[in-house]
């Protein structure tokens, strides 16, 4: 079944921070793709992600959509890890009045939503404050 929960950790991008690095030109894709976005190349090699970034951008989500209301206000931010590779995650455990572009992050694997009362945990990627 696609929707259980072994499926989902064998997936290495979403568990283990996995990237796919072009053999040809080195451009790290996150998720990994087939064919390199900048030589176009097809093959790669790969390559976990740094832990750490600093926050290009980011807002604060008020009004949450289905299933993240009892989080609002959250932030999601753009960052930009230290290897180069940008990814849109959840900012947490930070002061929303206090975050700001240039902070730096690192990344924590932690539950990003459940599935009912007694449904499938589902986990990723969130940032927290570096510090």
């Amino acid at each position: 079944m696609i929707g259980t929960a072994r499926y989902w950790r064998e997936i290495p991008q979403r568990y283990r921070y996995e990237a796919a690095r072009c053999t040809a030109c080195a451009h790290v894709a996150f998720p990994p793709r087939t064919l390199c976005a900048k030589c176009r190349g097809r093959a790669f090699e790969p390559c976990t992600l740094a832990g750490e970034g600093v926050v290009e951008t980011f807002t604060v989500i008020r009004v949450a959509p289905a299933g993240y209301a009892d989080e609002a206000p959250y932030a999601v931010g753009l960052i930009r890890l230290t290897d180069g590779v940008r990814l849109m995650a959840q900012v947490v455990d930070c002061d929303l009045a206090r975050l700001a572009i240039g902070d730096r992050v690192r990344v924590e694997f932690r539950r990003i939503r459940q599935d009912g009362e007694s449904g499938i945990l589902c986990y990723g990627y969130k940032f927290v404050p570096a510090t």
